[in-house]
């Protein structure tokens, strides 16, 4: 009969967690071993989403880990973490070493694309009916921009003020003239492939705020057709996976 694995203590569980976190920040971003764990946390918080949401936690936790730890040795445990710390130092570990994909979670799949020679009012319709206000718009079978209903609506009232007839307006402007006028100078778009993460979503939000989408394909190539698709409104889910 096979021997039981012996079951971990709390202490021994939180220190476990604190080492996966340890390493994998420290092999992902080429941190030194001689920097302390919470100047680690603090360099870290501005390219990693999942550090910056919990910063305050991580390096509590690890003030708590020098507590429990003797001589600096995982073997000389001199205290009990509570149940309820364990588990969400744990979870936090998880997120941070095997981070979830947005592909599996909350990832928009029924793309709907715009032909780059569409007028603006077939665009308009089709936002209508998509209930999408950002559509990805291809021309010669690659993405050139995003039909965004706000900018739509903001060219239509900006040339109605310079005495445009709105009929005509919508009947004979395509939206490739709608996109090539506008002069904001942000990036309306990102081309990821399909093992983006969460956190690395919820990052390229959160260093660039006039992102209107993140347009997933197989390999991450501006030639390939759009398979999934992140905007903005989805970053509260975002959010939500990982509590």
């Amino acid at each position: 009969m096979s021997k039981t694995k012996e079951k971990l203590t709390n202490a021994q569980r939180f220190v476990n967690a604190y080492n996966s976190i340890d390493q994998t920040l420290r092999a992902r971003h080429n941190i030194r071993r001689s920097l302390s764990f919470s100047d680690m946390i603090r360099r870290t918080v501005a390219v990693d989403y999942i550090v910056r949401k919990y910063e305050d936690v991580l390096i509590d936790y690890g003030r708590l880990r020098n507590a429990i730890i003797h001589k600096s040795n995982d073997k000389f445990l001199i205290a009990e973490p509570h149940e309820e710390v364990v588990a969400e130092f744990e979870k936090i570990a998880y997120l941070i070493s095997a981070p979830l994909k947005v592909w599996d979670t909350v990832c928009t799949k029924d793309v709907v694309t715009v032909d780059c020679k569409m007028n603006l009012c077939e665009v308009i319709k089709l936002i209508y009916k998509s209930t999408y206000s950002n559509l990805p718009i291809y021309k010669n079978g690659g993405v050139i921009g995003v039909a965004n209903g706000q900018k739509i609506l903001d060219y239509i009232g900006k040339k109605l003020s310079e005495g445009a007839e709105i009929s005509s307006l919508i009947e004979n402007t395509t939206i490739e003239n709608v996109i090539n006028e506008d002069t904001s100078g942000h990036v309306n778009f990102v081309v990821k492939d399909i093992d983006l993460t969460v956190e690395e979503a919820l990052n390229l939000f959160y260093q660039n705020r006039k992102l209107l989408m993140i347009m997933l394909t197989k390999s991450g190539s501006l030639d390939e057709a759009p398979i999934g698709i992140l905007t903005p409104t989805d970053i509260m889910d975002l959010n939500k996976t990982l509590d």
